[in-house]
């Protein structure tokens, strides 16, 4: 079975004062732009069975601005990891996707998501805020490692 691995930034975020960096919500423009993205992802991507979200505010709330506009809700946990994650843990929370999960989303940060982008496709793209990477690879989620997956599209949707 190929598996299909959804890499997902964030979308555009605000710098309020005194704000600690996980507490940070989006801006107006990163709003606009998450519904984008889950128009993108329900016109691309058939279905969804996982969902691994950094924590912080911004990126709990891109999911959630796109997650209403798919089709179908998939099952979505939040992953300390995610936050501040280099590509080795990132890597790690990818062999830990439920083995009957054919297509998965991490939503995070840079740098991390850019790092395990090279790491298992060795391709090296900048993933800008609300970007998304999607990766297929024929091992199971266990069997991830450097240089299994391929990078079939590379896309900045904008709302």
């Amino acid at each position: 079975m190929t598996r299909t691995l959804i890499l997902l930034r964030h979308a555009k975020s605000a710098w309020p004062a005194d704000t600690p960096d996980t507490a940070r919500p989006l801006a107006p423009r990163g709003r606009r732009d998450a519904p984008a993205v889950g128009r993108w992802l329900r016109e691309h991507v058939p279905k969804i069975d996982y969902v691994v979200c950094s924590p912080a505010v911004r990126a709990v709330q891109t999911w959630d601005l796109a997650a209403v506009q798919l089709v179908a809700m998939p099952r979505v946990s939040h992953d300390e990891r995610l936050y501040a994650a280099s590509a080795h843990e990132l890597l790690a929370v990818t062999q830990e996707l439920p083995h009957g999960a054919s297509t998965a989303v991490l939503v995070g940060h840079n740098p991390g998501l850019e790092d395990f982008l090279t790491l298992l496709t060795g391709v090296a793209e900048m993933l800008k805020t609300s970007a998304i990477a999607v990766i297929t690879t024929p091992l199971s989620w266990e069997q991830s490692r450097p240089s299994s997956g391929t990078v079939a599209v590379l896309a900045t949707p904008r709302g």
